[in-house]
């Protein structure tokens, strides 16, 4: 039974608000809090001021600023005799993942999936309403312990599947830029990512490595090799502080800023001993792109968000660039993330299969070690199309691909990506944007949409290219329409009235969609107002 409470004070200086569970306390330990109060102490500031250098950044872009390989760093880049640490246990082989929140059924049917690995994930794919921060950890402390099981209303149950290999688990804590509203540290909220951090490695972590594993994570939105910095000093405090030895925690770092692109090698030093490789996290990335020279007019446009495909000119520079990088270094190269959502229409399934194989037999030939999908009914066609490249062999870490030299200009090469902006690619990312957002509002931080699961980063996209063609006077190919306001305004009303319910029940997701696609100061974040709204 929930006990509702306004404040509750549990150690010196920290402050928890909101509810708290009968079993909260296995996972809001005072171990685990304490970690959370010294991260805070010694690591806040300078989130601070790496959130404002990001902000400075944009305003440099804005300004006719570009991207590039940093000079200071040069020397990093020209070392060639670095390495990161080997594979850990239960990392070896990565050939298939599946991502998905840490809700109770997906928590199950990720571990059973036959997937390698599983990215349990706070961020993208949940949201962070309290139980949420918090149930997500204890479902994750009784999968590891063996004691988890799940029954649905239709009186389906779930379980883990006994004596076989569960999928390996790796954490996603929420990105740098994210508060934990519920917990104050000195009067001054928590870091979203290094609470979610601190309360597993603490609990469940400690029960990973005692099975055999260690507390794994993937770091997302990482825009410098300064703030892998930063999360290599977390590592370092939490290993001391929890008396296990360094090099334990590993991470894999999403590529998925369009400035972490330059930087990927500087990042694998920064994590060297802790590093597990890097991600194409593409959803991200496009999104990124668009959000750094959203004021640069054509010169930076996309297309509708469908007609981006991993093969344009950019998106290629950098995936080739990712697995040239990881592989010199002895790191895994682990690729973008298939969104397909089987359905009962069978035409729909072969269509989008034969586009999910591609898309993986591409990568394994180009040389990433292992690939994402979305649902557990893509986790055997991703493993078979690896399996096929990879053979018994648990990744290809040996395939250097020095044949690979990727500029500055290749990567910055938005304006030679084919398509056309178009009224259906318009509606695309008005009805996906506000059918995400009423869900995310709901609870559900992954929802499907017309096949795709939607999670914040593919929600991402279609706010943000809404703002980018609203904010360049983008005229639309098909209709010679001119976007404007008046004309998302009538959009936005008319694909909430093919929902299903009243379209009242939509209007917060309404204003809030409005809120971060077509207010002349740009959220940077589309789960930060929305936040402000959860309770």
């Amino acid at each position: 039974m929930e006990v509702e409470t306004i404040t509750v004070t549990t150690l010196d200086g920290i402050t928890i608000t909101g509810t708290i569970g009968e079993r909260d306390d296995e996972v809001l330990t005072p171990k685990a809090l304490e970690l959370v109060a010294t991260l805070h102490r010694r690591l806040e500031d300078r989130r601070l001021e790496l959130l404002e250098a990001r902000r400075r950044r944009v305003d440099e872009l804005a300004a006719g600023g570009t991207l590039d390989f940093l000079p200071e760093t040069r020397h990093i880049r020209e070392d060639d005799s670095w390495r990161v640490a080997p594979p850990a246990p239960g990392l070896e082989d990565r050939r298939v993942e599946i991502t998905g929140p840490t809700d109770r059924k997906m928590t199950i049917n990720a571990l059973n999936s036959g997937a390698k690995a599983w990215l349990a994930d706070h961020e993208d794919a949940n949201t962070p309403r309290w139980e949420a921060v918090v149930g997500g950890q204890l479902n994750l402390l009784d999968a590891i312990n063996r004691s988890i099981d799940f029954t649905a209303d239709n009186g389906k149950s779930y379980t883990l599947r006994p004596d076989e290999e569960l999928a390996t688990i790796i954490v996603r804590p929420r990105g740098l830029h994210l508060p934990e509203k519920h917990i104050l540290v000195d009067g001054r909220q928590a870091s979203g990512s290094l609470v979610d951090f601190a309360l597993y490695v603490a609990t469940a972590g400690l029960r990973q490595i005692e099975k055999g594993f260690g507390p794994y994570f993937y770091l997302p939105k990482l825009e410098s090799h300064l703030e892998a910095r930063l999360w290599n000093e977390a590592f370092l405090i939490a290993q001391d502080f929890l008396g296990i030895p360094r090099g334990t925690i590993r991470a894999t770092v999403l590529i998925e800023t369009y400035p972490a692109a330059f930087e990927m090698e500087e990042i694998l030093y920064e994590l060297r001993e802790h590093s597990s490789g890097l991600n194409a996290g593409r959803w991200d990335y496009m999104f990124s792109v668009i959000k750094s020279f959203r004021t640069r007019g054509q010169e930076f446009l996309l297309p509708d968000r469908n007609a981006v495909t991993m093969t344009v000119p950019f998106m290629r520079a950098y995936t080739e660039l990712l697995v040239r990088t990881c592989h010199k270094r002895g790191a895994h190269a682990i690729g973008g993330m298939a969104a397909f959502i089987p359905s009962r229409d069978q035409s729909v399934n072969e269509a989008a299969f034969a586009k999910v194989r591609d898309d993986k037999t591409r990568e394994a030939n180009d040389g990433f070690d292992g690939s994402w999908v979305a649902h557990p009914g893509m986790v055997e066609l991703c493993k078979e199309v690896f399996t096929s490249v990879l053979g018994d062999r648990p990744h290809q870490i040996e395939r250097t691909r020095e044949d690979v030299q990727v500029t500055a200009d290749q990567l910055l090469d938005v304006a030679s990506t084919p398509g056309d902006v178009t009224e259906a690619g318009l509606r695309n990312n008005i009805s996906v944007g506000v059918q995400y957002l009423q869900a995310w509002l709901g609870g559900l931080g992954a929802v499907a949409i017309f096949n795709l699961m939607e999670d914040a980063a593919t929600a991402e996209i279609s706010r943000s290219q809404v703002w980018q063609w609203l904010h360049n006077g983008v005229v639309l190919a098909d209709t010679g329409e001119k976007v404007t306001r008046d004309l998302i305004d009538r959009i936005v009303d008319e694909e909430i009235a093919k929902l299903p319910g009243a379209a009242a029940d939509y209007e917060e997701a309404k204003q809030t969609f409005l809120e971060v696609a077509v207010a002349d100061d740009y959220a940077d974040f589309l789960t930060l107002p929305a936040y402000e709204r959860m309770d």
